[in-house]
């Protein structure tokens, strides 16, 4: 789950597209590389969030999930791809 898009089902931020940078039990740590940056995430309950069907590249994915190096650019990059693509989410930042 690491590295999907997400979108906010509720709170402030419905329908804000993020994508999952970590896991912790019932929450889930998202970042939009504006707001949420990958230094201070969002932490959401998994029942507060619906998955795309969608992830980043690889080599993003590798990197968040290795702990490696990643860049708020390219969270921001990444998500402005989709919603190009035909991401039918609204988003309300950027």
């Amino acid at each position: 789950m690491i590295g999907q898009f997400v979108t906010s089902k509720a709170g402030h931020d419905k329908g804000t597209m993020y994508v999952v940078t970590a896991l912790e039990d019932d929450f889930v740590f998202l970042s939009d590389g504006r707001l949420k940056t990958l230094d201070n995430p969002k932490r959401k309950r998994l029942k507060h969030i619906q998955p795309l069907n969608r992830t980043v590249d690889e080599k993003l994915c590798g990197r968040l999930a290795d702990g490696g190096r990643v860049y708020d650019e390219e969270i921001r990059y990444a998500i402005k791809q989709i919603l190009k693509d035909g991401g039918k989410v609204c988003q309300k930042v950027m």
